[in-house]
């Protein structure tokens, strides 16, 4: 028999995050996430977008041992700024026991029901920061710190329980040593006199501070025609440069102002986390740390996270502005393979601008949506 129980206390939030290290411990791909990071997540005083939303845990038993989780999320700027009345759920895992799976799923539909949601979809976060997507394809490669990895069996308890494909991602790489300097260089010149643009160049994480509410506004503005796109507000700005930019060397951030000094292009990468995260196993004391610390500044693979060009810039060759710092910075690293984050398959415009990379798609990922009734 398989029980629900909404997560209430400190001490099962604790077993809601730490379920996956159970599900996956003899699986060598999986990466763990950083247990307190995981725990700042879910706590309301912690993360600003619960200011704006709610999200009601659920752990699922059978003869009292944890077999499944699932977070259930309603994201309030979504249903009134956008009239999207979706039912969001993420953080969903679970034994290879379709009850198990379709229980969890109920209680998602249950709490749209009562909100008068039209449809649910899943696995996503909170917005378009966190991580999306069940694996469908790529189960044997390690998976980087921003997305989630899943059992191949996942997709089956989807498409049983009566869940369509909503939108398809992929992710794709390529070695550096495919990146060709004379495909941009010449053009970034040219591109820089016309436009009288800047690239800016930072050693320093307290240089890169003064630009990122400007990149995060690119950023609204830039991803704004992407199906499901939910801006990030002020607050949560600041909650994301506490979370993420300590993160990211800083000259691996890349921005590219105007003759005003505004931000017109922007690229962030971050060194490659999931080996070393494997070795510390989700806790940063004693040793994690500089774990992490070692990977930032050793790392040899690089994940490209997010680029935006404004959208008066855009198929103007800005990014070949971008290309051209990264290229120079890399080289001097020793850098030798990138990888791109999910990115959805409709994105046209983001396929075309890795096209003279050669990049090979290694994971796909899907959301998966279902009718509320």
């Amino acid at each position: 028999m398989i029980e629900i129980k909404e997560v209430k206390t400190k001490k099962a939030l604790k077993a809601f995050i730490k379920f996956p290290f159970k599900l996956y411990k003899d699986c060598e791909y999986w990466t763990p996430p950083i247990i307190s990071q995981e725990i700042k997540t879910f706590d309301k005083k912690e993360n600003p977008v619960f200011e704006d939303a709610e999200a009601t845990l659920f752990l699922a038993y059978k003869n009292n041992e944890i077999v499944g989780r699932v977070a259930a999320i309603i994201n309030q700027l979504e249903i009134k700024n956008q009239n999207i009345n979706k039912m969001r759920f993420g953080w969903f895992d679970f034994i290879d026991d379709l009850e198990v799976s379709k229980k969890l799923l109920e209680k998602v539909v249950e709490i749209g029901k009562a909100h008068n949601l039209e449809y649910t979809e899943g696995p996503v976060g909170f917005s378009n920061l966190d991580k999306v997507g069940v694996m469908t394809e790529g189960f044997e490669s390690i998976a980087p710190m921003i997305t989630w990895y899943n059992h191949p069996y996942y997709v089956k308890h989807y498409e049983v329980a009566g869940y369509k494909v909503e939108k398809s991602y992929s992710e794709s790489k390529f070695p550096f040593e495919n990146v060709k300097p004379e495909f941009f260089f010449k053009a970034q010149e040219l591109i820089k006199r016309r436009y009288q643009l800047t690239a800016l160049k930072f050693t320093k994480t307290s240089e890169v501070m003064p630009y990122v509410d400007k990149m995060f506004d690119l950023f609204n503005t830039s991803y704004a025609s992407l199906s499901s796109f939910v801006a990030i507000n002020d607050v949560q700005k600041e909650y994301f440069k506490k979370k993420f930019i300590s993160f990211v060397n800083p000259e691996y951030i890349k921005f590219v102002i105007d003759k005003n000094d505004e931000l017109v292009g922007f690229a962030i990468v971050m060194p490659a986390f999931a080996k070393a995260l494997k070795k510390i196993n989700g806790k940063l004391f004693p040793f994690g740390f500089s774990k992490i610390l070692n990977a930032k500044k050793n790392s040899k693979d690089v994940i490209f996270y997010l680029i935006g060009i404004h959208p008066d810039y855009q198929n103007k060759g800005v990014h070949a502005v971008i290309f051209n710092e990264y290229y120079n910075t890399f080289t001097e690293k020793g850098i030798q393979t990138c990888f791109r984050t999910p990115e959805l398959e409709d994105n046209h415009a983001i396929h075309q601008i890795w096209k003279h990379f050669d990049p090979v798609v290694y994971k796909r990922r899907k959301t998966f949506r279902k009718d509320i009734v």
